[in-house]
């Protein structure tokens, strides 16, 4: 079994199923070279979203619902009577992969509550619903895409990480927003973040902009102040990875001052996030939790040590932008301009 259709601008995938299983576009590997990783089992699939083989909250969304199909294939095939038993402790194991990006917690809930109502072999039902997903979130990559696109008058965007077709479903959320403005000639280029120490924005998000012929211009994080300051960028457009339910939105770390700079120039900041993103359960950004990775991630890079021996490295993921820094937040359902608990709230409840 093949994947889904694609439309013609759906140009880059980085999860999909082939043949029964579960394939990843291997993004460590990008640009250099264009490489899949093939998941098996549930226990493959975690350790890819561990290692950064895919990225971007919604896409490890729709990886950890494509890894349940194969951790109740498994345990069906273990003990067709008790299968549910073990296969809700995988789910546990999955839950630990990434704590940060709520889409993962999100599918986990969605595909086992499915799962609750199966009889006989689950295999097939769990994979509609997986595919399910996975058209819902290009669905509403799309949407936002146009909605985004609407609040933009000209100029330059700038935008930090990726948040292209590789971090989702397909098409991208801020991406999503920058492929539609320029297909509507409402953009004259794209500045991207290099976003240290993974280089997201630098193998990822200009490799993803090159690839459709969209002019991107890569600086240093460092240099983003100065590059508004000085003019000719009318929005920062970012994703997300956990909205709280007060507006504030944890992110790539650089995000907040990313923020901050915007507010200072007179440029408006722009979250672009599914609703599969927004977690109501956390009040503010202090409840969600922000992932910490090795310091050899910053100490080294490609194998080579960048700091003295006895250095060491702080390197949190991500960071939170408190909401009164969002000037618009842009989700299938609709765009809040200045999210707040309130109108986030009707949102969801909508």
């Amino acid at each position: 079994m093949r994947g889904m259709k694609r439309r013609e601008d759906d140009t880059v995938r980085a999860v999909d199923w082939v043949d029964g299983h579960l394939r990843l576009l291997d993004q460590r590997r990008l640009p250099e070279s264009v490489g899949y990783i093939d998941c098996y089992g549930l226990d493959e699939t975690a350790l890819a979203i561990a290692d950064m083989v895919v990225r971007g909250a919604p896409a490890i969304g729709i990886t950890a619902a494509y890894g349940i199909v194969l951790a109740a294939r498994a345990c069906f095939a273990g003990d067709p009577l008790q299968w549910k038993v073990r296969f809700l402790d995988e789910l546990a194991v999955l839950g630990k992969a990434r704590p940060t990006a709520v889409n993962l917690a999100w599918a986990i809930r969605r595909m086992s509550r499915f799962a609750e109502t199966l009889e006989g072999s689950p295999e097939a039902a769990l994979l509609a619903e997986a595919t399910r997903i996975h058209e819902q979130d290009i669905e509403a990559n799309y949407r936002m895409g146009d909605l985004g696109s609407g609040l933009i008058d000209g100029g330059a965007v700038l935008t930090h990480c990726n948040a292209g077709a590789l971090a989702t479903g397909g098409y991208g959320t801020a991406l999503g927003v920058v492929r539609s403005a320029w297909k509507s000639g409402k953009i004259t280029g794209v500045f991207a973040d290099e976003t240290r120490p993974w280089l997201q924005g630098s193998r990822l998000t200009a490799w993803e902009l090159v690839q459709e012929g969209i002019p991107v211009t890569l600086l240093c994080e460092g240099a983003s102040a100065s590059l508004l300051r000085r003019g000719g960028v009318s929005w920062v457009v970012v994703g997300a990875d956990r909205v709280a339910a007060n507006g504030d939105v944890a992110n790539k770390v650089g995000t907040y001052g990313l923020a901050l700079h915007a507010r200072r120039h007179g440029v408006g900041f722009m979250v672009v996030a599914p609703t599969s993103t927004v977690d109501m359960g956390s009040a503010d950004g202090d409840a969600i939790p922000v992932e910490q990775r090795p310091e050899d991630e910053v100490l080294r890079f490609a194998g080579h040590r960048l700091a003295p021996e006895g250095t060491r490295a702080w390197n949190p993921v991500f960071d939170t932008t408190p909401a009164d820094l969002v000037d618009a937040l842009v989700t299938e359902r609709g765009v809040i301009l200045r999210p707040d608990t309130g109108n986030l709230a009707r949102l969801m409840a909508a």
